[in-house]
């Protein structure tokens, strides 16, 4: 990473179900609440039999909306922030490392769990959950473009093709199969759970983490040595 990150500017796109948060709030709901087949669809959508955007759209679908405020109380009250993240974000600010959550997830539990922290409305990229009709309707801002056909229900790698990569540095941080696509994109990926097996099996380098200390230790790391490639690059354009 550090040579290369010297002459662009480093991006962070980083999950949120089970990447910030320490489980998957998806899957703790759906544990909890237990609406009939969820297991099974779940188990679908990991080995690729049904797409994240279907299977996740029918998992919701499976929860009546006269359950709304337990189960918005459920999501926020029993999610854990994974350590370090605050410190992560510390870092980018004075880093000028722009920060964007990038997931799959819902509103309704991801805009409240990151409320006390510094991160714009603009920087969170989730879908919205509805509660206008009989059972929790999903809306997918964030779709497939003409250039993915995995039905990823929020396209991750359509959020970074905003950031071309003769400008931007992107780094991806996530745990499961939905941030495959977006590590096969990225300049470099810390990856934990699913997403390392994925990443091992594939051959795409990475650099494994259990919290954002660990991630963070490794940035300024990184960073450093790009300053020190940056002072060389100079000191030899100068001769």
């Amino acid at each position: 990473m550090s040579a290369s990150i010297a002459h662009k500017q480093p991006v962070i796109f980083c999950d949120f179900d089970g990447t910030i948060t320490m489980k998957d709030n998806i899957v703790a709901i759906m544990r909890y609440f237990d609406p009939p087949g969820w297991a099974n669809t779940v188990d679908e959508i990991i080995s690729k039999k049904r797409s994240i955007r279907d299977g996740v759209t029918a998992l919701f679908g499976s929860l009546p909306t006269s359950r709304k405020e337990e189960i918005i109380r459920y999501s926020v009250e029993n999610a854990v922030i994974r350590p370090g993240f605050r410190e992560l974000l510390r870092i980018c600010r004075e880093h000028d490392i722009p920060f964007y959550v990038v997931s799959g997830g819902i509103d309704f539990f991801i805009k409240p769990l990151l409320a006390d922290y510094p991160i714009e409305a603009e920087q969170i990229y989730c879908n919205i959950g509805h509660f206008d009709g009989v059972y929790i309707r999903i809306e997918w801002p964030y779709t497939c473009d003409e250039h993915c056909n995995n039905d990823c229900g929020t396209c991750k790698p359509r959020i970074m093709r905003s950031f071309p990569p003769q400008q931007y540095y992107r780094i991806v941080i996530g745990d499961s199969i939905t941030d495959f696509e977006a590590a096969r994109a990225a300049d470099y990926v810390y990856a934990r759970s699913h997403l390392l097996e994925q990443c091992q099996s594939s051959g795409i380098p990475y650099e494994a983490y259990e919290d954002f200390h660990k991630i963070s230790a490794s940035l300024q790391q990184h960073l450093a040595t790009s300053l020190s490639h940056a002072s060389e690059d100079k000191r030899r354009d100068s001769q």
